[in-house]
């Protein structure tokens, strides 16, 4: 079929037009004569239906899913090491059951025979004894880690989870083009693919008979349960990542929610006496299951790769002592060589006695003459890579060199042959995306997934299809742009419904136990809690003083804004003398709307904006959906450009109204929603030390100095403390400084209250794990007393009394010594329960 070829109009809507780009490659959804593919039919016919504007309309609310859902992918070429929306393709992947059923049994023995030859080359190494596999492939191989070698394995199993990476040629069939076996990424992302398709195309997906995805992860859940010591009914897992810049960090914190495992970093575990360890507050748990999603030899700075900062000291002895097991076991990165593809077929031949069902595609390792001669006399057809995987490389295309490029890539070759390995070009398929309003062609690869399971595999049945950035790109990348899809395998009736939830059968000891909270994460969600009370008092000084620039001529707006402008100053919002008390209305604007929207200073709003929703991304395997909905959202208040200047007056108004309203909900939501254990108790000890800091700062600034009790400036410091009602309704009109700094300051019944904070950080530090196992009372509790004590004995009195240049000394050097000591306490406990180096009565074994 030529490329001008079009589907006949009784089989697509003129809407749906589609061209593929020709015989040259196998198209998913159009057969070579136009006509629709079975599998497809149901999903264009529902397509058709609703129209290109109804599809549109959907699509918008996939949008809006993987955006409130903060579904991302870190592209490492990235100046700036910022996550990028995952390019999700509405329009998902058609397989029918009977193809399907070949792929399965196809992805099942590979993940066997890769299993049986890392056993036997961490083993008895027959394989390199009979000649079965050139020794050349295995020992220089960076991924062979010979401390793994003879390591015990429960059951004998590698490969927990298994991923093949599919091309689809232009004859139709299947072809592996890459083997991922060390920590295959990409099974979260494709249940986030399948939760969006289903959310945009529900009824497409009812009717279609997809077969769901649960039942995959049920599985793996279930063998990784299998894989924990005997006679333990509740085994402790966790998920180890390599850190939030890693570029499937997402994945990690989806995975970890949705199994129910912690999510930890290298610097979470320790090893004592060969056994691995989390690090908690309340002491050290030991570890039964490790599922690690970094490189093999970044586990262990001690026996693997020494420059590693992401690892664990000593975790290969642990698993060499059996105390720990890994998923997927350490070494088994050595078979994702595409070197030794060729040799598979004779492999499983001796291995599994059987022919290879589904080969790789054609490859030949340099390292051999015959190979070798081959390569270099066709180059222009292949595709060159390095016999072993190596980061930053990517693949050579023969077809795309000059004469010239391809004599200097041959000379290379020939001077060191057995780190090259040559295969066949594929052309691979091409499949349909959604393209400004148009169904347009793009190649696409499959990546499959299969997990361990009763001594064989069980195989996902669906998986990640990622397309090409442009018909001219054969490289289906994410780093590279490409983007992904949902891959809907149908099945031959209403699949089954499964949920992740366990058997009622299955009966655990009730338990209320909240202390297997690692350090880092509770460091995390105390900053939370500063950062969030943080940005709260700048926009409420901004909402304060931004409508009374307007009414210049109004003496009490007047003192009402310079009381506004000396709280921001004070604080370090805006560059405005704090001394002075004349200023420009006009300089004053201008200083506060570049506190709202400019985004490059660190004291300016958006700075600030952005670590609460950083902190809340670091914590998405341990803060509610919800929770991390409203976060989000509170970055997406911020424009991405400063609007222009004659509505930027209007958009500060509005963005300070929805982003004050925010963080309401957020607080409403910790308060109602999370568990009183130590997580919360953290969260809340940052929200309540910044406020308490934030409103000593308020009360310093703003009450610092005489003030007449009619001029504004009271007035507007309780608006901005959120007490007017409280004040009006005690004393009506009647504005006395004393009575607003009891109210700010002093009254515990006050929830903005300095002293209200004070009490309940005074309260915390009593269940805190230091407090629990201490006789004498521990250095954050005494200053949490300190603290309250020196504002429940002063008088209110004192306070009020100005001296004869105007200043209240007294309250000065009141909210400078607590200020003073709620720093020290921040110190303390960042000390006592956040460093990594802490003190040992932190880390005793529970």
């Amino acid at each position: 079929m030529s490329s001008e070829t079009v589907q006949p109009e009784e089989s697509v809507n003129r809407s749906w037009l589609y061209r593929p780009p020709g015989p040259a490659f196998y198209d998913e959804m159009l057969a070579g004569d136009g006509s629709v593919r079975p599998q497809w039919r149901t999903l264009l016919e529902r397509l058709e239906e609703m129209g290109e504007a109804g599809f549109t309309r959907r699509w918008q609310e996939g949008r809006r899913l993987i955006h409130e859902n903060g579904t991302t992918y870190n592209v490492y070429t990235d100046p700036q090491n910022t996550e990028r929306p995952w390019p999700v393709d509405p329009i998902p992947l058609a397989l029918d059951s009977v193809e399907w059923a070949q792929i399965e049994s196809a992805i099942v023995q590979r993940a066997t025979l890769l299993n049986a030859v890392l056993a036997d080359l961490y083993g008895p190494q027959n394989l390199l004894r009979d000649g079965l596999l050139p020794p050349e492939l295995v020992f220089p191989n960076p991924g062979f880690l010979r401390p793994c070698c003879q390591v015990p394995v429960p059951g004998g199993v590698y490969l927990h989870l298994y991923a093949a990476d599919l091309a689809r040629s232009a004859d139709g069939r299947w072809w592996v083009i890459a083997d991922r076996t060390q920590a295959p990424s990409g099974a979260g992302y494709a249940l986030e693919n399948r939760l969006v398709s289903a959310r945009v195309l529900p009824d497409v997906f009812r009717s279609a008979h997809i077969h769901r995805l649960a039942s995959f992860f049920q599985t793996y859940r279930e063998t990784l349960r299998a894989l924990a010591p005997p006679r333990k009914d509740n085994p402790r897992i966790v998920l180890l990542t390599p850190g939030p810049y890693n570029e499937t960090y997402f994945e990690h914190a989806f995975l970890a929610r949705y199994l129910g495992y912690t999510l930890v970093e290298g610097g979470d575990l320790t090893v004592r006496d060969d056994r691995v360890f989390l690090k908690t507050l309340g002491g050290l748990l030991p570890v039964d299951l490790i599922v690690r999603r970094q490189d093999d030899d970044y586990c262990d700075p001690l026996e693997l790769r020494t420059d590693s900062m992401l690892g664990v000291a000593g975790l290969v002895q642990a698993v060499r002592s059996g105390t720990v097991t890994i998923a997927n076991a350490l070494g088994s990165g050595l078979v994702e060589s595409a070197a030794p593809a060729g040799f598979l077929p004779g492999l499983c031949s001796h291995i599994l006695g059987e022919e290879l069902k589904m080969p790789a595609v054609a490859t030949w390792w340099c390292g051999e003459e015959p190979a070798l001669k081959f390569v270099t006399e066709h180059l222009s057809n292949l595709v060159i890579k390095p016999a072993f995987p190596s980061a930053g490389v990517h693949p050579i295309f023969g077809v795309r060199l000059s004469e010239a490029e391809r004599a200097a890539l041959v000379e290379k070759i020939r001077r060191f042959p057995r780190a090259y390995v040559a295969q066949e070009q594929v052309a691979l398929s091409t499949v349909p995306v959604w393209e400004d309003g148009a169904l347009c062609p793009r190649h696409l690869v499959l990546r499959v997934f299969a997990v361990a399971s009763g001594g064989s595999y069980s195989v996902m049945p669906g998986g990640l299809t990622r397309v090409t950035t442009s018909l001219d790109d054969l490289v289906a990348s994410m780093q590279s742009g490409g983007g992904s899809k949902d891959t809907w395998v149908a099945a031959d009736g209403p699949a089954s419904q499964l949920s992740l939830l366990p058997p009622s059968s299955a009966r655990l000891n009730i338990s209320r136990a909240t202390f297997d909270l690692p350090s880092r994460v509770a460091d995390n969600l105390f900053w939370l809690g500063r950062y969030v009370e943080r940005v709260e008092p700048s926009l409420r000084v901004a909402r304060a003083i931004l409508p009374r620039l307007l009414q210049e001529s109004d003496l009490t707006a007047v003192a009402a804004v310079r009381t506004g402008a000396r709280i921001l100053a004070g604080m370090g919002r805006i560059p405005f003398d704090i001394d002075s008390d004349g200023y420009l209305p006009g300089s004053l604007e201008r200083e506060v709307l570049a506190m709202i929207f400019d985004s490059e200073a660190r004291h300016h709003l958006p700075w600030n904006i952005r670590q609460v929703r950083r902190l809340g991304w670091l914590l998405r395997d341990r803060i509610s959906a919800d929770a991390w909905r409203i976060l989000n959202q509170l970055e997406q208040h911020l424009p991405p450009q400063p609007p222009p200047e004659p509505l930027r007056f209007s958009a500060a108004q509005a963005l300070l109204d929805q982003a004050i309203g925010t963080l309401s909900a957020f607080s409403g939501l910790v308060m109602e929603s999370m568990t009183r254990g130590d997580g919360w108790r953290f969260l809340d000890m940052g929200r309540r030390l910044e406020r308490a800091w934030q409103m000593a700062d308020l009360l310093h600034y703003g009450l610092g100095f005489e003030c007449e009790a009619d001029s504004g400036q009271l007035e507007v410091l309780l608006e901005i403390a959120d007490s007017s009602i409280t004040y009006r309704s005690r004393y009506f009109t009647s504005m006395q400084p004393e009575l607003v700094i009891d109210l700010l300051l002093m009254d515990e019944a006050n929830p903005r209250s300095v002293a209200y904070q004070l009490a309940r950080l005074r309260e915390h530090m009593d269940y805190l794990p230091g407090s629990r196992s201490s006789i004498r009372r521990a250095p954050e509790a005494r200053l949490a007393i300190s603290l309250l004590a020196a504002v429940q004995l002063v008088e209110v009195r004192d306070l009020g009394c100005a001296d004869g240049h105007g200043r209240r000394v007294a309250l000065e050097n009141l909210l400078t010594r607590l200020t003073s000591e709620l720093r020290s306490l921040s110190e303390t406990l960042t000390r006592e329960y956040f460093s990594q180096a802490g003190p040992s009565r932190r880390f005793s074994v529970f």
